[in-house]
């Protein structure tokens, strides 16, 4: 019992310090959550989408979500927990912009994708839109960034490298590819809302 309370006390911590740290925008917080959610995040979009070029944008637009919105997670639920619904969510808008024609369809597995079970609170009119456009956005936004930051980005999200993969391939230090890659999802996003419609 004495272990629980302790365990359950060092993840409240853990959870508000994560808070504070998006608050402040830590870019070193920031690169540690990404190292340490990246696989498991990428293989939950790859189970629920059942592709992998899907679950591969749809994990870039999660770590968006996270910068954008980080100042709103106040660490009363693990972080992880809070990724995995912004992940999930992203999902649910994307089912909804290919305008299935029943949401018992996705519960259904076909062949070569994997069930999927569907929130079942309304999103408003208006995230409806916006996610609608918002893969087109970031591949838009994407090539307006340094082109030494896309190409980290790509090898990170689109190829699935490790920091360490994408150091030998870029011949440059581990430090200078964190750096790359923070610097290149902080530079999306003012691209993003100017290529907003």
């Amino acid at each position: 019992m004495q272990g629980t309370l302790a365990q359950v006390e060092e993840l409240r911590r853990e959870s508000m310090a994560i808070s504070r740290g998006l608050k402040r925008r830590d870019s070193g917080l920031v690169e540690r959550l990404i190292e340490q959610y990246q696989h498991r995040l990428l293989r939950y979009l790859v189970f629920l989408t059942g592709h992998r070029e899907t679950a591969e944008d749809l994990f870039q637009e999660t770590w968006m979500r996270v910068l954008e919105r980080g100042p709103q997670y106040d660490g009363r639920a693990r972080f992880e927990t809070w990724l995995f619904t912004i992940a999930r969510n992203l999902v649910i808008d994307l089912s909804r912009k290919r305008k299935m024609t029943s949401l018992d369809a996705l519960r259904e597995p076909s062949d070569n994708a994997a069930p999927f079970e569907p929130a079942s609170d309304d999103i408003s009119p208006f995230k409806h839109c916006e996610s609608q456009q918002e893969a087109s956005r970031i591949a838009a936004a994407l090539l307006r960034i340094d082109p030494v930051q896309r190409e980290a980005l790509v090898l990170r999200f689109h190829e699935d490298m490790s920091l360490e993969e994408i150091s030998r391939v870029t011949r440059a230090p581990l430090s200078t590819v964190k750096s790359r890659l923070y610097r290149g999802l902080a530079a999306l996003r003012p691209h993003i809302v100017e290529v907003a419609p």
